[in-house]
């Protein structure tokens, strides 16, 4: 299984970073993202209250539950083990952190699911790689810019690399023939107000865009 989400993802390349959009909002805002195209989602932890994250697990479970296998569902922004044992029950397929944690990765790891802690040196891309990650996400993209992952990738080419942070309709293909197997876009492409205005045929709208841009 989780050989046919890593394909999934490296086939797909664009992940949509949903942040900060509660349960409620949630189906429209995936409907709205299939049907331009999307169907990598990361669904992304709120670290501020207890609440917050059961907010996050309930997101996960509702879209699973709906969406099945149309949707490639990962959690975002997990920092503890605990987290990653919670999110893989609620559904996601993958874990993808900010941070460098071994410990993470390992019990992503032993869950059975795909790996994608955050690095922003060498030196943390190869601890992350090393204890296991299946990709790894360089994060902020947009402060290391495409010249930095193509001098990345000279050296340390057989560790598959997303973008993710800075990343828009204008740079996409950039950061793709710069290296990187993937990007992960967040309010660029999963815009708040307009989901919160009802807007959806602008996330649909955004989402068809990028992936023009990919295969153009």
């Amino acid at each position: 299984m989780s050989d046919s989400v890593l394909k999934q993802i490296l086939d797909n390349k664009i992940v949509a970073i949903i942040r900060g959009i509660d349960s409620e909002r949630m189906p429209d805002t995936v409907e709205a993202l299939l049907q331009g195209g999307i169907k990598l989602l990361e669904v992304t932890f709120n670290q501020e209250s207890e609440e917050a994250v059961a907010g996050t697990l309930k997101s996960l479970e509702l879209i699973k539950a709906r969406y099945g296998d149309k949707v490639c569902l990962g959690a975002g922004t997990v920092v503890t083990m605990e987290q990653a044992e919670k999110a893989a029950a609620a559904g996601a397929e993958y874990i993808i952190s900010p941070n460098t944690d071994v410990n993470v990765i390992k019990k992503t790891k032993e869950l059975g699911k795909i790996s994608i802690p955050g690095a922003f040196t060498p030196s943390e891309a190869v601890t992350a790689y090393n204890a296991g990650a299946d990709i790894v996400k360089l994060f902020p993209a947009g402060l290391l810019g495409t010249a930095y992952i193509k001098a990345f990738s000279a050296p340390l080419g057989h560790i598959p690399v997303v973008a993710v942070g800075g990343v828009n309709v204008d740079n996409v293909n950039e950061f793709i023939k710069a290296g990187a197997k993937g990007v992960g876009v967040g309010g660029n492409l999963v815009d708040k107000k307009a989901i919160y205005a009802g807007e959806y045929d602008k996330i649909t709208k955004a989402a068809q865009a990028y992936i023009q841009r990919i295969k153009g």
